[in-house]
């Protein structure tokens, strides 16, 4: 490890999911919530199956997220129990006065909805996406620090990237000590059985919630549940400073893997949450333009020998149901 590596988590890098039809799933996160589809490509390790980001004008770190589309063979189709050991809520961050628009954006799509209750003293509102991935919508603050997305939400009213994670656990203390001992967060505030943690300052600040629940049943992976979270290392230097804390914390990270748009260091946390810890760059315009993003398939040098094979597997997808937009 460098001794100038400071061990802090500057926040989360993206969240990965899993879906069912690719199609339903575009049309939802670009056509109701007005994410931009930022790249399609395949799962890596199973390319047979899609892998699609949604994020803000260039899928900058903190607003991506994305998922492997599992519809095909060898991949099981059986939907996620929500429960221990998972991330059981993925919340995106919209300005305060927005809450209105999207209770009303939310009601008109038909698209069940509870709240807003408080939390943490903040209006959160809650919904499930079609495969009953459990979002949130929570409001803070006026509107920054991100810029938005415009598409088919206005700008003041769009999302903002992610505004935290809530971890399901059956105990949370070894959770709790990776996160401020190992990863650099800090508590910030308890209510109920939340334990609430934050990585970054200020306004580019995220929650992190624990949520202890003694006797949940653990959660079943599957179409609706989230798959890992991906907190940011700002460089390759700082990743592999990472790894070495992991290791010598005795943890049992992976080597360094190549995910052509970030390089990728996975582990399992004490409560059963797979982690990885992500590089900021090259970033997504490494293989198309930024005005072109996610508007053709895009696989890695390893893969194209195999390109007609997989476009031949890889159900039919239409671009999202609006195209373009504005940085």
């Amino acid at each position: 490890m460098q001794a100038s590596f400071t061990p802090r988590v500057p926040g989360i890098h993206h969240v990965t999911a899993i879906c069912g039809d690719p199609q339903r799933n575009i049309d939802f996160y670009t056509g109701l919530l007005g994410l931009r589809l930022v790249k399609k490509t395949v799962n890596f390790d199973e390319p047979t199956t899609w892998h699609l980001y949604y994020g803000d004008a260039l899928g900058t770190p903190g607003t991506i997220l994305t998922f492997f589309a599992w519809i095909l063979p060898p991949m099981v189709q059986a939907n996620a129990r929500q429960g221990a050991g998972q991330v059981t809520a993925v919340p995106f961050r919209i300005p305060d006065a927005s809450l209105d628009f999207w209770i009303t954006r939310l009601a008109a799509a038909a698209v069940s909805f509870d709240g807003p209750e408080q939390r943490f003293g903040e209006q959160v509102v809650s919904l499930h996406d079609p495969d009953g991935l459990p979002l949130e919508l929570v409001a803070r603050g006026a509107g920054a620090p991100r810029a938005p997305w415009s598409s088919v939400v206005p700008d003041e009213h769009a999302l903002r990237g992610f505004a935290g994670a809530t971890l399901s656990l059956n105990g949370y203390e070894r959770t709790a000590a990776l996160l401020t001992a190992t990863m650099g967060l800090r508590e910030v505030a308890r209510e109920g059985s939340r334990f609430r943690f934050a990585a970054g300052e200020g306004d580019n600040a995220v929650r992190i919630d624990l949520h202890c629940q003694p006797e949940s049943e653990p959660g079943r992976m599957g179409i609706g549940a989230v798959h890992h979270i991906a907190w940011r290392a700002p460089s390759a230097d700082a990743q592999r400073a990472w790894r070495d804390v992991l290791v010598q914390s005795g943890f049992d990270p992976t080597p360094v893997l190549d995910r052509r748009y970030f390089q990728s260091v996975y582990f399992r946390e004490p409560g059963g949450v797979l982690f990885e810890i992500a590089t900021e760059g090259p970033g997504f315009t490494v293989d198309e333009p930024g005005d072109s993003l996610g508007a053709q398939l895009m696989l890695p040098p390893w893969l194209e020998a195999r390109r007609a094979f997989l476009e031949a597997r890889l159900p039919v997808v239409r671009p999202p149901p609006v195209a373009g937009g504005r940085r």
